[in-house]
């Protein structure tokens, strides 16, 4: 993954949180999933495998975008937080935002 587009996903991320815009830690990541106020998940790729399954499974039911995305500490540095093994982006605007840069990622 190339840094600079990992550096704009984190400081897109930032901004949310800032905003109010993010719902983090499993249980908020699932509440906000479940009420259906979720654009998109991210989920740590170092998370364990339990975690990665259960937010997997839990999206496609409730059809919600799903990536997995660099480590714990750096998507709870993202949020200025210790660690966070996943989130929920609650604007649709950040949601499309940091999609479009995941996309630029994954294609470069």
């Amino acid at each position: 993954m190339h840094l600079a587009q990992n550096n704009k996903v984190t400081s897109l991320l930032g901004l949310a949180t800032k905003a109010g815009k993010i719902s983090s830690g499993e249980f908020m990541t699932e509440k906000t999933v479940k009420e259906g106020k979720a654009y998109l998940v991210m989920v740590a790729d170092d998370a364990s495998d339990n975690t990665k399954k259960k937010f997997k499974n839990m999206c496609e039911f409730y059809e919600v975008p799903i990536c997995f995305f660099s480590e714990k500490e750096s998507l709870g540095h993202a949020m200025g937080k210790e660690l966070r093994a996943s989130l929920a982006v609650v604007d649709e605007g950040f949601a499309k935002a940091i999609k479009k840069q995941l996309a630029q990622t994954t294609t470069e």
